[in-house]
């Protein structure tokens, strides 16, 4: 046994208020009574009315769409994983050697852990087969288990940093650095929720033992960011990885970030790359772009989601090739080595792969796009703003402390009123999407999320 601690009523409780309002009140309306997270500690309770404080969220309404785990939130040993129909495909996965090595991966995590004092250690390490794997969130203010990076001394931060840039790609660190700094502006701009609109709002959980032959795996989780990194011998399985930001471009200490370039881009490219008869099966016309369309966020680790759009086998060899290089900056922000596993695993499955569209085709259009295969599933979102950008009198009521504009003496970087490819309104469903707020996931379907269907065959042939 490691750290872990069964999960009271209680704590239940405190971590799923977040879907349970939204569930319960829901729209653009629920956003300005709810206002989304604490204003105090990651590990408070909310408010004694159930209702938390603070200003605006930066999440979005709705499980799917990254609001945290909630009512139908997942137990590991219940978990399936994103499917067609409800019926895992069978013999996708297997144990094997990969022969790239996670030596280096696995020497950062023992000394991250090795650095941490009992209380922490014992704070962040759970069984390897733990509920906690899914219990993760996209929202500021969820309450989240583990050691937080803003609570521990510098040489343990940077301890942990050094863990990611072992598990990531130099992109895959570069981005997850970004989205923390644009979390701490958001913060800043907004003027409210300093304990998680900050760079320190992010937690390190591990389950199992770091080692090179027993399974054990890492999670890292914030706003905007949640990293799942199992490992199993010299395999590598990093879904579910959520990356988002609210905004997506600002200036930060003098530093411009600018996010989702890559992703957006690489779309475009594809959609554009295809004949009208090809776009007409892709791009979606019975259903409008909404201010909130992700299927697969946080809490759907069972979703159950068919296949639409065009599938691969109707490309052409230079649209495949777009298609590869799309999927290729997701899979491109984990370590290089495994990246090439991983798209070698995507390739075998190319002619089941579906492209699939909502929105316009605009440089600056705000769009959501999927792709999705058996053995992989991708959403890029363009989402309504709920903290940035936003317009006085739009959207419904106003929560206290609602954006309107460039105040004095705040951030540079920010617009005044809507964002780059539309903009303003409240957040949620009934808003305006824009590229200032993106959200984008990455998954294993047919029971590879967490590295699950690994751990089961290694426990059927090694125990």
């Amino acid at each position: 046994m490691h750290g872990h601690h069964p999960r009271t009523p209680e704590a239940e409780r405190t971590r799923r208020w977040f879907m349970n309002k939204a569930l319960l009140t829901g729209g653009a309306a629920a956003l300005a009574t709810m206002t989304g997270c604490s204003n105090g500690s990651s590990n408070a309770s909310g408010s004694a009315s159930g209702a938390p404080t603070g200003g605006m969220p930066s999440g979005g309404p709705g499980g799917s769409g990254g609001m945290g785990p909630g009512q139908s939130e997942v137990k590991y040993k219940d978990f399936v994983g994103v499917t067609t129909d409800g019926k895992v495909v069978d013999d996708l996965y297997s144990i094997h050697s990969t022969d790239v090595s996670t030596d280096k991966v696995v020497k950062a995590a023992q000394a991250f852990l090795d650095g941490l004092s009992q209380k922490e250690r014992t704070s962040c390490t759970f069984d390897v087969d733990d509920d906690e794997w899914l219990a993760w969130s996209n929202v500021d203010g969820y309450e989240r288990k583990g050691v937080r990076m803003g609570d521990i001394t510098d040489k343990k931060r940077e301890s942990g940093f050094a863990l990611l840039g072992a598990a990531l790609s130099a992109k895959g660190l570069t981005q997850t650095r970004n989205i923390m700094k644009l979390n701490q502006f958001l913060g800043d701009y907004n003027g409210g929720n300093r304990e998680t609109l900050t760079e320190g709002a992010y937690f390190f959980t591990f389950m199992g033992t770091p080692s090179t032959s027993k399974p054990w795996g890492f999670q890292y989780e914030g706003h905007h960011v949640a990293i799942n990194y199992f490992v199993l011998g010299d395999q590598v399985v990093m879904t579910p990885t959520f990356m988002g930001s609210e905004p997506t471009s600002a200036t930060y200490k003098g530093e411009k970030i600018t996010l989702f370039k890559p992703e957006t881009r690489a779309g475009l490219t594809l959609i554009r790359s295809l004949t009208p008869a090809q776009r007409a099966k892709v791009i979606d016309s019975k259903v409008s772009k909404s201010g909130t369309d992700m299927k697969a966020g946080a809490g759907s680790d069972n979703l159950k989601l068919a296949y639409q759009g065009l599938p691969g086998s109707e490309l052409t060899s230079a649209q495949r090739d777009k298609l590869l290089a799309l999927v290729r900056v997701y899979v491109g922000y984990m370590d290089d080595g495994h990246a090439e596993v991983r798209m070698k695993e995507v390739e075998e499955h190319l002619d089941q792969t579906y492209f699939y569209w909502l929105g316009g085709t605009k440089d600056t259009s705000a769009f959501y796009y999927r792709v999705h295969s058996p053995v992989v599933l991708i959403e890029y979102d363009a989402q309504s703003p709920l903290a940035y950008g936003t317009k006085t009198g739009t959207g419904g009521n106003q929560p206290t402390g609602q954006l309107t504009g460039q105040p004095t003496g705040q951030p540079t970087g920010m617009p005044t009123g809507g964002s780059p490819g539309g903009g303003g309104g409240m957040g949620g469903p009934g808003g305006t999407p824009t590229q200032q707020h993106i959200h984008t996931i990455i998954r294993t379907p047919n029971g590879g999320d967490y590295g699950v269907d690994l751990l089961k065959l290694h426990l059927e042939t090694d125990h």
